[in-house]
């Protein structure tokens, strides 16, 4: 039974595309119904944690809105944080799900019990995971793969109670 969703940014959460503009700033664009997949999710009592390679206030800002109380930016070792995590938090690899798109998330991808990759995942982290959603990075790719944790795990009644 999944309790811990982790969750990469770009090309997950986001499309992997980030904008630099001539003042500094960055920005980036999340998929508002992997959001309110998240925030049911965390609702029905459950975890997520955001672990990313780069650093951005744009990602803490979103973290925030959704009520993601577990974010590791510049992170270079994703499984080693998995399993301090999961030790952390008393959740056993096997009850976390994954999802991540490139060869930083490789390790990460091989330790969770269940892992997901973007269909437009690098075709290495493809080879590593239990499930290729349908849906690419930043296009509802999150949002596929709580529905799947959701309907799989039996859990369907509670993440619909919250909308009837």
């Amino acid at each position: 039974m999944t309790k811990l969703i982790v969750l990469d940014v770009d090309g997950c959460l986001t499309d992997g595309k980030i904008t630099y503009y001539e003042d500094g700033n960055e920005s980036k664009s999340f998929n508002v119904k992997d959001g309110l997949a998240i925030r049911t999710w965390i609702r029905m009592g459950n975890e997520v944690a955001i672990m990313t390679g780069r650093r951005s206030a744009i990602v803490q800002r979103r973290a925030k809105e959704l009520g993601i109380e577990h974010l590791y930016q510049g992170v270079s070792d994703k499984a080693k944080l998995i399993r301090e995590l999961s030790e952390q938090l008393g959740i056993g690899l096997q009850d976390i799900a994954a999802i991540g798109d490139d060869l930083n998330d490789y390790g990460m991808l091989q330790i969770a019990g269940r892992s997901f990759v973007p269909n437009d995942a690098s075709r290495f982290v493809k080879e590593v995971a239990t499930t290729i959603l349908e849906c690419e990075g930043g296009r509802g790719a999150v949002r596929e793969m709580i529905e799947m944790i959701v309907h799989e795990d039996g859990k369907e009644e509670a993440f619909l109670a919250f909308w009837r």
